[in-house]
């Protein structure tokens, strides 16, 4: 395939660091940056320090703060922004996206009014013949960027576009799987986003790790049932995607959700931890979806219930612990379709 070019959208911690992975791929890699104080001194100091300090640009990466300089010509489109923000970004990209190209999505969230995952949103917003993808795992960005051995899942519902996505993360340090179930990899990829916030309110009240192990494990029951109830394989949870990128949320020192979680058990407010923060913590967003969807399907997924009440309904975390150890119990698979 073409690797003269590449387009990316979106500079944030995980859009810089691929930026750099992909420099080593790509002759040319042209980063948007939604930030003109930001794009202007990743221009002077090659470095993105708001977001990613410590890992020097190459010469072929080219930040930009106008959409279509980057897009325009462009045949190879990594999305990296924000959920909430997609639907927007997609937007603005449209009249510059030329048919047949192929729309790699690399963030994790689920839309707030829609319920879309952002395969959807993408496929929704530009009703023009390309080939959409989503790349996945579990990755921080700061080790991508560094060149610690990864692994990554390439998911597209054509197996030649999941194939070429393979092709173009693949690296001396980076493994690159495929998959066919899109919706399983990124209901896997947002959802984990809210049980880290889960296990990080239990380390900030000191729970210990019987606690978190129940959390991770139970929160891969919940995620699970709610994907195979929207026509997800079960299997895909028990991969990179679900169980992989959960491990690494719940546990990682870098996960902004798993920090975030642990000040509110800390006994912070959610007002008082976002106020500064510069980079997203996605599960703020997600969980809101998270709660909409278990209505929705009439499905039993407590930990997200009692997380939600936590972060947007100001319920004391020792009390949501409280009601998560009260609630009726069943078998330890039940409501997962074609697993139990």
């Amino acid at each position: 395939m073409n690797t003269k070019k590449i387009a990316i959208i979106g500079a944030g911690s995980w859009g810089t660091a691929l930026s750099l992975h992909l420099a080593e791929k790509f002759e040319q890699v042209s980063l948007w940056v939604y930030e003109k104080e930001l794009c202007d001194l990743i221009l002077k100091e090659r470095e993105n320090k708001w977001f990613l300090p410590g890992f020097q640009f190459p010469e072929n990466i080219t930040p930009y703060n106008s959409i279509e300089a980057v897009v325009r010509d462009q045949s190879v489109i990594l999305m990296v922004v924000p959920t909430p923000a997609l639907r927007n970004i997609m937007a603005q990209l449209k009249p510059f996206i030329q048919p047949e190209s192929l729309i790699i999505n690399a963030s994790k969230g689920i839309e707030n009014d829609s319920l879309s995952t952002c395969h959807k949103i993408i496929k929704d917003s530009l009703n023009i013949p390309c080939d959409v993808a989503t790349v996945s795992g579990p990755t921080f960005a700061k080790e991508v960027a560094a060149k610690v051995p990864s692994a990554l899942l390439a998911a597209s519902e054509c197996e030649d576009a999941a194939k070429k996505v393979q092709e173009i993360f693949s690296s001396r340090y980076v493994k690159v799987f495929t998959s066919n179930d899109v919706l399983g990899v990124e209901i896997g990829g947002a959802l984990k986003n809210v049980i880290a916030i889960a296990t990080g309110i239990s380390d900030g009240l000191k729970l210990g790790f019987n606690t978190r192990a129940a959390l991770i494990t139970r929160g891969l029951v919940e995620i699970t049932r709610i994907g195979t109830e929207l026509g997800a394989k079960p299997e895909t949870f028990y991969g990179l995607s679900g169980l992989g990128d959960l491990v690494l949320t719940c546990t990682g020192d870098l996960s902004r959700n798993r920090q975030l979680g642990i000040q509110l058990g800390e006994g912070k407010s959610l007002k008082e931890i976002t106020k500064d923060m510069k980079m997203v913590a996605e599960g703020v967003s997600t969980v809101k979806s998270a709660y909409e969807l278990i209505r929705k399907l009439n499905i039993q997924a407590s930990i997200m219930q009692e997380t939600y009440k936590v972060l947007h309904e100001n319920k004391a975390p020792e009390k949501a612990l409280e009601d998560l150890m009260r609630i009726e119990i069943s078998t330890e698979f039940s409501g997962i379709k074609g697993l139990a």
